[in-house]
């Protein structure tokens, strides 16, 4: 296989194997998802890709035993007809019997053919059903003793992306610790340490992304130093983290009232982030409020 892209995978195998997984490691790489697509559906999902290459360059397809057999054989029949070349693969997930009821019993949750059936012999339904495509299967991965990170670690090196996973997105927020700190972030910097614009009253009602505003701040050494230090923490630790299999970082920097020093720091350092080839997102939380 190449190092390029898949440009289309179908991903199937076992309930609680980690096809939901699979397909957002996928997603995280700029992969066009569609989850639980009827296999009747998929020659006219294909026939649509392929009339817009532009759009759905690159498309991951998660389809399991809901479709049915019926689902299953029109499946079978389109990879018949498509050759090689096409570019068009297969993905199975799978994993022992005990894990994957394991699996089930931890989250509580229904397995799809469990309606007449105890969950041993739905699962046992299901590997039947879908023996056809096992066979068919470009790449078969069991799941049972791997975790969130390795099993996207596997998925990324079958379809030729291993090494271009990692931090896809690095999020930038300014805030106000008066107002709290902002849930669900990776890393928070504390900048009431420095200098305060607020206490200049013509710099009071003026933001960190005002020209004044930032002049002021940088004419104080410590102001320098502080940036300084985080924007070399960030670039120290982007490749480590990147090898965490994270596709998203958010790094949160925090003043008093979230309107100069934090907005200031968060916005410079995403400008100089983004002009080294860096996909940021910026936010300033009080500002936006």
């Amino acid at each position: 296989m190449s190092t390029e892209s898949v440009p289309m995978v179908v991903i199937s195998g076992l309930s609680g194997s980690g096809k939901s997984l699979a397909l957002q490691a996928l997603e995280d790489l700029g992969y066009y998802c569609v989850d639980n697509l009827p296999g009747g559906l998929l020659p006219g999902l294909v026939s649509e890709i392929r009339s817009r290459p532009t759009r759905y360059a690159r498309v991951a397809i998660g389809i399991d035993a809901r479709t049915g057999a019926d689902g299953i054989e029109r499946l079978m029949a389109l990879l018949d007809q498509l050759p090689r070349a096409s570019g068009f693969r297969l993905l199975f997930l799978e994993a022992e019997t005990a894990v994957i009821a394991r699996r089930f019993s931890e989250t509580r949750r229904r397995h799809p053919l469990s309606d007449s059936a105890s969950l041993e012999a739905a699962i046992a339904t299901e590997r039947k059903l879908l023996a056809s495509l096992r066979e068919r299967a470009d790449w078969i991965i069991n799941t049972s003793e791997t975790n969130v990170h390795q099993l996207r670690r596997q998925v990324l090196k079958c379809v030729g992306q291993a090494g271009s996973g990692g931090i896809q997105t690095l999020v930038l927020e300014s805030f106000g610790f008066k107002n709290g700190v902002p849930l669900d972030v990776d890393f928070v910097f504390d900048a009431r340490c420095l200098p305060n614009p607020y206490w200049i009253e013509e710099l009071r009602p003026r933001t960190g992304l005002d020209r004044e505003v930032r002049e002021w701040l940088e004419q104080h050494e410590r102001v320098e130093a502080f940036y300084t230090d985080v924007l070399q923490f960030v670039r120290r630790w982007l490749p480590a983290l990147a090898e965490d299999q994270r596709s998203l970082l958010t790094i949160a920097i925090g003043c008093t009232g979230g309107q100069h020093r934090s907005v200031y720091l968060a916005s410079r350092m995403g400008a100089e982030l983004q002009a080294q080839g860096q996909r940021v997102v910026m936010s300033h939380r009080e500002l936006q409020a």
